[in-house]
């Protein structure tokens, strides 16, 4: 199993989208981070079904960031219950190693 994941987030709006990826990469915690939408969200909460235009945010990181990554976007997210899924990477060695070397750990004491 490869050590790169790629992490699916939704966002309510644009702004918020270009907002938390430009905050992941700065802080290290993903090497890439590629904003879409708007897209058509058609989910069940609270018993209820809803809609929703969202805009998608496809971070590129490893999977031992993953935590510090999703306490950072609940952190930032207005949502009650923010999607954060992260799926196993495959792909060109050389990119692989790129999304490695440019994601960097927070230290435990919090100093970066």
């Amino acid at each position: 199993m490869t050590d790169v994941v790629e992490v699916a987030v939704a966002v309510p709006d644009r702004a918020l989208a270009e907002r938390l990826a430009e905050v992941l990469v700065t802080e290290r915690l993903a090497a890439c981070v590629q904003v879409g939408g708007p897209v058509a969200s058609i989910y069940r909460w609270e018993g209820r079904v809803k809609r929703a235009e969202e805009w998608t945010c496809r971070a590129k990181t490893t999977r031992a960031a993953l935590p510090a990554l999703e306490r950072r976007v609940r952190a930032l997210h207005p949502y009650q219950l923010p999607e954060v899924l992260a799926t196993p990477v495959t792909g060109a060695a050389g990119y692989l190693d790129w999304v490695r070397a440019e994601v960097v750990l927070p230290s435990p004491d919090g100093a970066g």
